[in-house]
């Protein structure tokens, strides 16, 4: 009787186990969709330079991927910024991109290769045209710079796209009225300390460290970017319509600004991609950029400004149809 008694005990605890074992079953198939896994493979992102800002945002969002998109293998390639990373996306050689408006613009109107599969999927924050002079200088306007040896951004950056844009409109041609110097933000600051060059120009999201940086050790000031200055950009039109006026905060370099605003230019960065990208990649890695706005922002202060309200307006690029994806996926 005692043997009958001890294999029914045994008979429902199998079955009580096998219960539980179910049950756990179907709660993690609730809550993690066994059909669903993320987007696997190896991506390439082109950044910009190695101390820039892109570079810095590349890195941290290469860790928020990892996170969300744990099979999916990231690879940074270094750039000389916006125009360069937009003729890499569009010719395949990388897969996503930070670049300014009007990088994308100037390679669409251009014709350039593989520029009608350009999409983007996010629009970011924008970057602020900086001019940096010593205090002591005599330069008070964009005019002031005839004469003088400015770096402007290497070639493929988006520094040097506005920089010629902004002297023009200053009435000076960037070849013949200042001696031109071809860096980045990774030297521009130390040749000005030194005296090598005696400006340059920055574009980058609000503050740059490197521009923090020097103005603790040396004392510089910015050199104003005026309205007027800015309808003239305009009257350029194509790529110069993505300029707009703005205001630099005075707590943004508070060394370099002695608490004064400073007005200059902005443009949009967009997060960039072509047509024939995979579009759930596309969808989870928008939704990613979207969902580590904060913790992307506390290195890269400019990312906070990432909007979900504002994303979705990526002119000139259409909307990647995995982005679109996403967005319709989180519409209220």
């Amino acid at each position: 009787m005692f043997q009958v008694l001890g294999r029914i005990g045994r008979r429902r605890v199998l079955q009580g186990s096998t219960a539980a074992f179910v049950a756990f079953g179907l709660l993690l198939w609730w809550l993690l969709p066994l059909g669903e896994s993320s987007p696997g493979g190896t991506v390439t992102f082109s950044t910009g330079t190695r101390t820039g800002v892109y570079q810095l945002y590349g890195e941290l969002l290469q860790k928020a991927l990892a996170k969300d998109m744990p099979r999916l293998d990231v690879k940074l390639l270094n750039s000389e910024g916006s125009q360069e990373n937009v003729a890499r996306v569009a010719t395949g050689e990388a897969d996503f991109t930070i670049a300014a408006a009007d990088a994308v613009e100037k390679y669409k109107l251009a014709g350039g290769p593989g520029a009608d599969q350009l999409r983007g999927c996010a629009r970011l924050y924008d970057d602020y045209m900086h001019v940096v002079v010593p205090r002591a200088s005599s330069v008070d306007s964009i005019r002031d710079l005839r004469g003088k040896k400015v770096a402007v951004g290497q070639p493929g950056s988006g520094v040097r796209l506005i920089a010629g844009h902004v002297l023009e409109a200053a009435g000076l041609d960037l070849g013949k009225d200042i001696t031109p110097v071809s860096e980045g933000i990774g030297t521009m600051p130390k040749l000005l300390e030194e005296g090598k060059i005696d400006a340059f120009f920055w574009s980058g999201g609000l503050p740059t460290s490197a521009v923090t940086d020097l103005s603790t050790s040396v004392d510089i000031r910015l050199v104003p970017i005026d309205e007027d200055l800015i309808a003239k950009l305009h009257k350029q039109g194509r790529e110069s319509r993505y300029y707009r006026a703005a205001v630099m905060p005075a707590d943004a370099y508070p060394k370099a600004q002695a608490g004064t605003a400073v007005p200059t230019l902005a443009v949009a960065n967009l997060l960039v991609t072509r047509a024939d990208t995979d579009a759930e990649l596309t969808e989870g890695l928008t939704r990613t950029v979207i969902d580590s706005r904060d913790r992307i922002g506390g290195e890269v202060h400019a990312a906070q400004l990432v909007d979900l309200r504002t994303a979705i307006y990526t002119d000139p690029l259409d909307l990647h149809e995995g982005a679109r994806r996403y967005y319709r996926s989180v519409k209220p």
